[in-house]
């Protein structure tokens, strides 16, 4: 029951993005969120006893997962200015698929199975799909300003493919380096602690440094994505992982995208198109063949 509300609330998380992107510039407000998560990850591990500036030879590997976290946030937030959140949190969830990938690739008994394989293959049979999908609605656009923004749309949706390639990726550094036998703290705090800085700073130059309007609905916006999300959430997730096989949980990564498509229409009134339908089923099938084998290994 927790992996199913921590599905929801990651799947919510496009949508308040969206919401704010307006009042809030993109990587501005990526900054803010990084930042207030990171001042409470540093509370909660100073609360628990938990050293968080020991060192024990992860620095290297944690600016290098802090540089690819704040890359996925790049991508997610300058991507939903684009495109809408429904196929966002499509394309960002192929994740799972480029995760096998990389640790079939880079970490020594992670090597895929058929099964696996067939996974990947369909996910990405549903990525070529949706894209199709961008382009045949770009192409069908009238006027040159409905065919820009059908194309812009496009740019979006590769922003979301790049944002789970950099998740992907960041999942594999913590995986394949020592990352790996530190505490659940460090590593997250490593994250939102090196992706506050260099969101942050990149606002700069980019002239985002900025709020056009602070209303309830930004402040709601901040606080869910900040608390919600990359605090709160996050725990969760590793306290389950201390007490479930990772491979049961994993699973569940499927329902995300499903909250994720959900949401987008029911709240902010997107729709889709049959093909972008099917390339979301295929999609959310590949992840569900990607983890497949975990699943048995569990039971």
């Amino acid at each position: 029951m927790l992996m199913v509300v921590l599905c929801a609330i990651w799947g919510f998380q496009q949508v308040a993005i969206k919401s704010t992107n307006a009042a809030v510039p993109p990587v501005f407000q990526a900054g803010l969120r990084s930042a207030i998560a990171a001042v409470l990850v540093c509370s909660w591990a100073r609360l628990r006893g938990t050293p968080l500036f020991r060192d024990d030879g992860t620095l290297g590997a944690g600016l290098l997962a802090g540089v690819l976290f704040a890359g996925e946030f790049v991508c997610i937030f300058l991507g939903l200015t684009l495109t809408s959140a429904s196929r966002m949190a499509v394309f960002l969830y192929t994740a799972p698929c480029f995760t096998a990938l990389g640790l079939h690739w880079f970490v020594a008994g992670e090597h895929m199975r058929r099964i696996q394989w067939i996974g990947v293959i369909t996910a990405f049979a549903g990525i070529a799909l949706a894209f199709a999908d961008g382009f045949a609605r770009a192409g069908a656009g009238s006027g040159s300003a409905s065919h820009a923004s059908m194309l812009a749309g496009v740019t979006g949706d590769a922003l979301g493919v790049l944002g789970g390639i950099a998740w992907a990726a960041t999942t594999i550094v913590v995986r394949a380096t020592k990352l790996a036998h530190t505490s659940a703290s460090k590593t997250l705090f490593y994250q939102l602690a090196v992706s506050a800085v260099v969101l942050l700073a990149l606002a700069v130059p980019l002239g985002q440094v900025r709020v056009a309007a602070v209303t309830p609905l930004v402040v709601a916006s901040l606080a869910y994505q900040a608390v919600m999300v990359a605090f709160i959430s996050y725990l969760i997730w590793f306290w389950l992982l201390t007490r479930y096989m990772a491979s049961r949980l994993s699973v569940f990564s499927f329902l995300t995208p499903l909250f994720g498509v959900t949401f987008g229409v029911v709240l902010l009134g997107e729709s889709f198109s049959l093909r972008f339908l099917m390339a979301a089923v295929l999609v959310l099938a590949g992840i569900a063949l990607v983890n497949a084998p975990a699943l048995r290994r569990a039971t």
